[in-house]
C-alpha cells in the first residue's frame, strides 16, 4: 500500500520511488522517530524535579518497574493495551522477540542523574540524554552517509547532531563555553560507542561526571 502511494504521489520525487529499499528506509526512520519522541519526553524530568524531586524519582522508578512487568507479559503472549502497541511500533529489528530495553535504560539514566548529581548538573546530564542521543539517532537514520570504521557503523552526521544539540542545551543551562564544550565532546564520544541501549545510562553519567568536575 505504501509503495503504491509513493509511486502515484505527485509530490514525492522519482528518485525516492526508484531508490531500492526506499520503503524499508522509510520504515526505519518512522520507527526511530517514534522511539525518539518517547526519548525526548525525558527532558521534562528536570523541570518536574524542581517542583517535586522525590515525586519524579519515585514516578520514574515505578514506570521502570511497571514497564518491565508489562514487557514480560508481552513476551509471554499477553497483550497489554496501549503499551504493547507502542512497544511494537518502536521496536527495532534487533528487539524482535526479546525485552525492549530502551525505556528501562532511559529511565535509569534519568534516575541515576537525579540521584548522583546536584540539580544543575543533573539537568545538563538529562538534557544530553534526551536531545544528544535522540537527535544523533534521528540525524544518523535520515542523513547519515559518512560512516567511518571508528564509529562502529554510526555516522559523522549523527555525531555532529549530538555535539551541537548537547553544546546548545548545556549553554542555556550553564552559560559557560568551557562546560558546554566539555559536555558536548563527552556526549558525542560516548554516543559513538557501540553500547546499544546502554548508552542511555553511560551518556548522562559520563556527561554529569565531566560537568561536575568542571563546574
Amino acid at each position: 500500500m505504501l509503495r503504491d502511494f509513493i509511486q502515484k504521489s505527485p509530490i514525492i520525487p522519482p528518485a525516492v520511488v526508484l531508490y531500492p529499499g526506499a520503503t524499508a528506509h522509510f520504515s526505519e526512520v518512522k520507527t526511530e522517530a517514534i522511539r525518539k519522541s518517547i526519548h525526548f519526553l525525558i527532558a521534562l524530568c528536570p523541570g518536574i524535579a524542581a517542583l517535586n524531586y522525590h515525586a519524579i524519582v519515585l514516578l520514574l522508578m515505578a514506570g521502570i518497574l511497571g514497564y518491565t512487568v508489562m514487557e514480560f507479559m508481552r513476551l509471554a503472549g499477553k497483550k497489554v493495551p496501549v503499551v504493547s502497541a507502542i512497544t511494537s511500533m518502536a521496536s527495532r529489528r534487533r528487539d524482535m522477540n526479546r525485552l525492549v530495553l530502551g525505556p528501562v535504560t532511559l529511565g535509569l539514566g534519568a534516575v541515576f542523574s537525579l540521584l548522583f548529581f546536584p540539580p544543575v548538573v543533573a539537568s545538563i546530564a538529562i538534557y544530553a540524554l534526551a536531545f544528544g542521543d535522540g537527535l544523533a539517532s534521528l540525524a544518523g537514520k535520515m542523513f547519515g552517509k559518512i560512516r567511518p570504521a571508528f564509529l562502529y557503523g554510526k555516522s559523522i552526521e549523527g555525531s555532529i547532531a549530538c555535539f551541537v544539540s548537547v553544546f546548545t542545551v548545556t549553554w542555556f543551562v550553564s552559560r559557560s563555553f568551557v562546560v558546554s564544550l566539555a559536555a558536548a565532546i563527552t556526549a558525542a564520544a560516548v554516543e559513538a560507542l557501540p553500547l546499544e541501549d546502554y548508552d542511555n545510562i553511560a551518556l548522562p553519567l559520563a556527561v554529569g561526571m565531566v560537568v561536575a568536575l568542571i563546574m
